[in-house]
C-alpha cells in the first residue's frame, strides 16, 4: 500500500495496471484465495444469468413519485476511508461501532450505495455537484494549497438546500480546495473562493486532509485562531510527497527526514515533510502556532461545532454535512478510545467515528429535532489499511475484513474501492430495522434531496444525479437507477450484477480502447472479481464499453437533464 499511496499522489498512470496488486497485498485480500478456487473459470463464464445480459440493455425507469412529507432537516456524516465490512451492522466483530448498530435498527441499511470514486476529493466533488468528478480534469486528489475545485458559479447541493429555505453548514474535512491556488492564495486574510462561495452559509472545515498541510482549521474562509504577528506560510516543494533530500522545508522548522527519530508516529511513506504535533506530513508550513490543531482533539473539535450549529438553528429548517477526519491517516484518536479495541488504532478510530455520530444524534434528541431530521451515515470510499503510517494497522486487522465480502479498497476500481456503508434515519417515516439492497450512489443526494424538500431540478442541474427519495420511504421500491460508474484508477460501470472496467489511461475513456482488454466480472458469483470474462462474453462488454463512452459523449446521465446553451 505504501507504493500505491505514493503513486496515488504523484498519479503515474503507467503504474495503473499493477495498483491492485499492491493493494491486494497491503489489505490481506489473500485470506478468501480458496473462494471460488474449484470453479473454473469455464464454469463461471457458463453460469452467467440471461438476465444480466438483459440488464446492460435495460432502459432508464421513469423517477420517483414525490415524497408525501418533507424533512424539516437533513444531516450527513461522512466518515473517511470507513469500509464495507468495518461497521458491526455490516458484518464486523461486535462492540466496534456499537452506537450505530443500535441506531441502524431505526432505519434503513443500504448493502448497495456507493461513492462514485474510491478516493475522497472526486467521491466528495460528486456529492456536492451532483456530476461524476472524472467529467472535469484536475479533481483527483489534491494537495492542501489547492485552488476551489468547485464552480462556485454553478449548481450544487448546498446552494438547492439554501433555495428549499434552509440554512447550510459544513463542517470537518473539505479536500475540494480553497482560495486561488498554489503561491497565490492569501492564507493569512479572507480565502477566496472557499466552501462559502458554493452555498454554505456557516463552515469550519480543514483545507484538505489531516496528513497534509496547513494543519489549521478555516472558518468562513479564515483560519481560525490565527495570530497576525505568525502568518502561515505553505508550499508542496518537487519533493512531495518522497522529501528525498529533507532540505527543502522551511528554516528552522522540524522535518519529517532530518528529525525522524523525534516523531510520535513514524511514516512508511511520504509523510516526511512538515512535522506537526509530532507526527511527519505532506507538504511544508511555517507559522501559524496557535491556530494548528491537535490530532487528538479533532474529532471532538468537529462535533462540537455540529452541535452548535444544530443548536443555533433549532428553529428553522438546516442542511448540515459533518465530514469526520476518522479513519483518515494520521489514525491519532483521543486517549479515551486508545486501546480499546484489538485492532489498534485503526479499531480505535473507528469507535471514535461511532461516539461521533452518537454525541450528533443524541443532540438531535436533546433539541426535539429527531422526529424532524433525516440522518444519513456513509463513507467517502473504502478502506485502507497501511496508507503511509507505521500505525500497524496490516499486523493488527487480525480475521477483520474493512471491505467485507469486496475487493479492493482505497484507490481500487474494485467493489470494496466504492461500496461503502450506507445508513438513513428518519423516525416515523424511514422505515424501521429495514435493509434496502437497490443500487444508490452517493451524486444522487443533489436531485435526491431537492425532491425531499420538494424542490424541483432544474433541467441543467446536476447532470448525474438521480431522484432517489422513494427509497427512503419504501426500501422496497425499484431504484430508479439501473446502473452505478465509479473510478480510480479507472472507469467502471456496475449494470446488474455485472461490473465492467474500461481499459486505458487514468481516469479516462480513450474512443481507441480495445474493450475486450477491459475487465468483466459477474459479481453474483465472483464478488472478488478474480474471473475477468471480457473475452469469454464479448457482447456484453462491448455494451458496457459503448455505454460509458455514451455516458462520457453527453456529458450527462441524468434523464431529464438539458445541457445549458
Amino acid at each position: 500500500m505504501r507504493m500505491l499511496y505514493c503513486l496515488s499522489n504523484l498519479r503515474y498512470s503507467l503504474f495503473t495496471p499493477v495498483l491492485d496488486f499492491f493493494y491486494r497485498k497491503s489489505m490481506g485480500m489473500t485470506s478468501r484465495r480458496n473462494f471460488l478456487r474449484s470453479i473454473g473459470a469455464a464454469a463461471v463464464a457458463a453460469s452467467l444469468p440471461v438476465a444480466a445480459v438483459r440488464a446492460v440493455q435495460t432502459t432508464t425507469p421513469t423517477p420517483s413519485e414525490a415524497p408525501r412529507r418533507k424533512p424539516k432537516n437533513i444531516v450527513i456524516i461522512i466518515a473517511d476511508d470507513l469500509g464495507y465490512g468495518d461497521l458491526g451492522c455490516y458484518g464486523a466483530v461486535p462492540g466496534i461501532s456499537p452506537f450505530i448498530d443500535r441506531y441502524v435498527q431505526t432505519g434503513v441499511r443500504f448493502t448497495d450505495a456507493h461513492a462514485t470514486a474510491s478516493t475522497c476529493t472526486p467521491s466528495r466533488y460528486a456529492m456536492f455537484t451532483g456530476a461524476y468528478a472524472w467529467r472535469k480534469p484536475g479533481t483527483g486528489i489534491l494537495p492542501g494549497d489547492a485552488a476551489l475545485i468547485i464552480n462556485h458559479n454553478g449548481s450544487t447541493l448546498p446552494k438547492a438546500m439554501k433555495a428549499a429555505g434552509m440554512a447550510t453548514g459544513a463542517v470537518g474535512k473539505w479536500h475540494l480546495g480553497m482560495g486561488k491556488g498554489p503561491g497565490k492564495t492569501d492564507w493569512n486574510g479572507l480565502i477566496e473562493p472557499n466552501a462559502n462561495s458554493i452555498g454554505f452559509d456557516e463552515t469550519f472545515l480543514m483545507a484538505a486532509t489531516a496528513d497534509r498541510v496547513p494543519c489549521v482549521y478555516v472558518e468562513n474562509g479564515r483560519i481560525a485562531n490565527l495570530d497576525p504577528n505568525d502568518p502561515i506560510k505553505i508550499k508542496y516543494g518537487f519533493g512531495y510527497p518522497f522529501n528525498v533530500t529533507g532540505k527543502d522545508n522551511y528554516p528552522g522548522e522540524p522535518d519529517g527526514i532530518l528529525n525522524r527519530k523525534d516523531l510520535k508516529m513514524d511514516w512508511s511513506c511520504g509523510h516526511n515533510q512538515a512535522v506537526v504535533n509530532g507526527v511527519g506530513r505532506i507538504g511544508y508550513m511555517t507559522g501559524g502556532k496557535k491556530a494548528l490543531w491537535n490530532d487528538e482533539e479533532m474529532a471532538d473539535v468537529f462535533v462540537d461545532r455540529a452541535q452548535r450549529f444544530i443548536k443555533k438553528h433549532k428553529d428553522e429548517p438546516f442542511f448540515l454535512y459533518l465530514g469526520t477526519n476518522d479513519i483518515h491517516v494520521p489514525r491519532i484518536p483521543h486517549p479515551r478510545f486508545r486501546g480499546k479495541t484489538p485492532f489498534g488504532v485503526r479499531g480505535d478510530a473507528i469507535l471514535q467515528f461511532d461516539d461521533s455520530v452518537r454525541r450528533v444524534v443524541e443532540t438531535l434528541r436533546a433539541e426535539g429535532l429527531e422526529q424532524d431530521t433525516l440522518v444519513i451515515i456513509s463513507s467517502d470510499n473504502g478502506p485502507v489499511l497501511d496508507d503511509g503510517y507505521k500505525d500497524r494497522a496490516v499486523e493488527l486487522v487480525g480475521n477483520h475484513r474493512p471491505s467485507g465480502p469486496w475487493t479492493g479498497g482505497k484507490c481500487s476500481h474494485h467493489e470494496g474501492g466504492t461500496r461503502v456503508p450506507f445508513i438513513a434515519v428518519w423516525p416515523g417515516v424511514v422505515p424501521a430495522g429495514r435493509v434496502c439492497n437497490a443500487p444508490l450512489s452517493q451524486v444522487d443526494f443533489a436531485a435526491t434531496f431537492s425532491a425531499l424538500k420538494g424542490l424541483p431540478v432544474q433541467p441543467n442541474a446536476f447532470p448525474d444525479s438521480f431522484d432517489q427519495s422513494a427509497l427512503f420511504y419504501n426500501p422496497d421500491a425499484p431504484s430508479v437507477r439501473d446502473h452505478l460508474i465509479g473510478q480510480d484508477f479507472r472507469i467502471s460501470l456496475r449494470v446488474g450484477t455485472m461490473k465492467y472496467i474500461y481499459p486505458g489511461k487514468w481516469n479516462g475513456l480513450p474512443t481507441d480502447a480495445d474493450p475486450l482488454t477491459g475487465q468483466l466480472y459477474d459479481l453474483t458469483v465472483d464478488p472478488e472479481e478474480r474471473y475477468n470474462l471480457a473475452r469469454k462474453r464479448p457482447r456484453i462488454a462491448k455494451q458496457m464499453a459503448a455505454r460509458l463512452l455514451r455516458a462520457k459523449t453527453l456529458g450527462y446521465t441524468r434523464p431529464g437533464y438539458t445541457p445549458a446553451k
